[in-house]
């Protein structure tokens, strides 16, 4: 950009972030196996085995049980990568710390792309924990949306899902809707973090990265041990470009994610209705 583009512009101190979303999908999920992951590393995910009940007699309690567990594969197989610069004319002008606050932006979008990938992972479930296809969509609205849910809930608890720890995932649409049933209106909160009430022990969160196949929408209840994820910052540097008079940073991320308990999760596919 041209020097003279700055002389007659007064720089506000203060930056002016983008609109964002609220990112969800994220917090939701079991995210134990954080830690020193590379791309291209796989982490091993251990499960329980059953174990045989029987009656205690004379006989006592025979010889133990050889439990016969599973293993998962959780493969870091994603890799975002970011490199932006401020020039050094930029920076004097603005009087603001622009690097470091390109960099808070940087790490929302970062966040905000694991979350879509996080949102994805539904295409395993389990096919009895689903309403609806894609051919054949149920129809919402604010008369059945609330009971839509009581039915994706059920659903878990047929799966033996705990029910403390459960989720759903809204669309806007979603919570409009609900918003106009009084079963759900006795909840007012609505923070930050995209919580909005409940539907029995379903913990309702709003966002929108909930996944779309053409115009339907899949809404998306779980528990939160059924998706594993596994994030890392891999690298960061600061650095000068050599045909630049700027500063510049560059990192990247890598993750992996894997629905771990397919029946874990239930899947609503929905067609909003319009609603005047």
């Amino acid at each position: 950009m041209a020097y003279e583009h700055f002389v007659p512009v007064v720089w506000s101190t203060k930056l002016n972030e983008a609109y964002k979303k609220s990112l969800v999908f994220g917090n939701l999920v079991n995210t134990d196996y954080q830690g020193d992951v590379k791309h291209g590393n796989t982490v091993k995910i251990n499960s329980f085995g059953n174990v045989t009940i029987g009656d205690y007699d004379e006989n006592g309690v025979g010889e133990p049980e050889q439990i016969v567990g599973s293993q998962t594969e959780l493969k870091i197989d994603q890799a975002k990568y970011f490199n932006f610069k401020v020039d050094d004319i930029d920076a004097a002008q603005a009087n603001v710390n622009l690097l470091s606050g390109q960099l808070k932006e940087v790490s929302y979008q970062l966040a905000d792309v694991a979350d879509q990938f996080i949102a994805n992972l539904y295409t395993g479930v389990d096919p009895k924990n689903t309403m609806g296809t894609d051919e054949d969509p149920m129809r919402i609205d604010s008369q059945n949306l609330y009971n839509r849910l009581v039915s994706l809930n059920v659903k878990l608890s047929e799966a033996n899902v705990p029910k403390q720890g459960r989720w759903v995932v809204l669309p806007e649409a979603g919570h409009g809707l609900l918003q106009k049933d009084p079963r759900f209106t006795k909840f007012p909160e609505v923070l930050y973090d995209g919580y909005i009430g409940n539907v029995g022990s379903l913990r309702v969160f709003t966002s929108n990265n909930c996944p779309t196949v053409g115009d339907n929408y899949k809404i998306i209840a779980g528990h939160s041990s059924a998706i594993s994820f596994a994030s890392q910052i891999d690298k960061l540097e600061a650095f000068r470009p050599e045909k630049f008079f700027a500063d510049a940073i560059k990192g990247l991320q890598v993750y992996g994610g894997k629905l771990v308990k397919p029946k874990g999760i239930a899947v609503l596919t929905a067609l909003f209705m319009n609603e005047l």
